[in-house]
């Protein structure tokens, strides 16, 4: 070993045009994107969508997150005492659950999508994440 001090190591951004790395503002503009993503996806849990099949004798409701708040079949649309029909309107919940779902995740790619850059669910330009930009269900 020598006793010569050693050379300072160059700064790898002064090839960017110099001034530094700001640590500190790239930490608060994350916080701040992270507020306003925290912002939307409480927006997201508070509005309701519907989805419809049949001409409306079945409506689902579900939040902007993909829960189910609720079912509503019209009266007179299905005989409770046929099993063919009780099949049917079986098929035609989870059809209009579908319609709503498709809604929500139109919703939530509205509002988050200008935060989250296009990332999809996967993030970092991965696949989006099964079932949509949020991951529910599928």
């Amino acid at each position: 070993m020598t006793d010569q001090p050693m050379e300072p190591t160059p700064n790898p951004f002064d090839a960017l045009g110099g001034g530094g790395f700001d640590m500190n503002a790239l930490l608060q503009q994350a916080q701040q994107m992270q507020e306003q993503l925290m912002s939307a996806q409480a927006s997201l849990a508070e509005s309701e969508v519907e989805g419809t099949v049949a001409g409306g004798a079945v409506t689902v409701r579900v939040n902007g997150t993909g829960d189910l708040l609720g079912v509503q079949i019209r009266a007179g649309e299905i005989d409770g005492n046929d099993a063919d029909e009780l099949a049917d309107l079986g098929d035609m919940i989870v059809a209009a659950w579908r319609d709503a779902k498709a809604r929500a995740d139109a919703l939530a790619n509205e509002k988050l999508g200008p935060l989250t850059g296009g990332l999809g669910g996967g993030g970092l330009g991965g696949p989006p994440a099964p079932g949509g930009p949020l991951g529910f269900g599928g």
